[in-house]
């Protein structure tokens, strides 16, 4: 399996337009295009009856401590943990690509309405939930893709990678509400191959 992207190579700085945050030089960082990003994928695997997508930042910090505080940046040394951008299943097997925007396009506060997605998809929940928590303004459960924000006070660059899984199932074992972690215990054993892209993503001046 292979999966490229026509807006961006692997391990290139992603692009402005599948962002959630963007620079902002009176309050650091303000909402951006957040577009789901084309994807294409070719040399599925014999067998297969669905794909699954799934995006996750890997370098969030473990701790908020510093997090958007002024005259301070996020330790570069501080724990990371996996936060999930894009959690997509039962995308059809007779799929091979997505079209920029077709997921998403915009920024919805409290998140976009699922599970239910096109094309026959289920989203699942990302990460932004926890993000904004009870907030009243921006809370909500944050179903599909939502792109990169990261800390704009953050020491080190961000890696963002899509992994497209091919699956001997029809349908993804999970159901209801489900997380990024729900999907990667519920597919194991129905794997037959996987494909991944990555991109880098900072709001931090200094390393832009």
């Amino acid at each position: 399996m292979k999966l490229t992207s026509s807006a961006f190579q692997d391990k290139q700085f992603m692009p402005a337009t599948y962002c959630a945050g963007l620079p902002d030089e009176q309050a650091h960082a303000t909402l951006g295009p957040n577009k789901n990003p084309p994807l294409a994928w070719t040399d599925l695997p014999e067998g297969t009856q669905s794909l699954v997508m799934i995006c996750v930042d890997l370098d969030v910090p473990s701790a908020a401590d510093d997090v958007n505080q002024e005259d301070r940046e996020v330790p570069a040394d501080l724990p990371r943990v996996d936060f999930y951008h894009w959690v997509m299943v039962d995308l059809p097997a007779n799929l091979s690509a997505i079209e920029e925007g077709l997921f998403s396009d915009g920024f919805t506060a409290g998140g976009k309405p699922g599970p239910e997605g096109p094309l026959g998809t289920r989203h699942g929940i990302n990460n932004y939930r926890e993000w904004f928590g009870d907030d009243p303004d921006m809370g909500g459960k944050y179903y599909g893709y939502d792109g990169p924000f990261p800390p704009w006070n953050d020491s080190i660059m961000h890696n963002y990678r899509f992994t497209l899984y091919a699956l001997d199932v029809a349908r993804c074992p999970v159901e209801g509400d489900f997380t990024g972690a729900d999907v990667l215990a519920a597919i194991e054993g129905h794997v037959l191959d996987s494909a991944s892209i990555s991109v880098q993503y900072t709001l931090n001046p200094r390393l832009r």
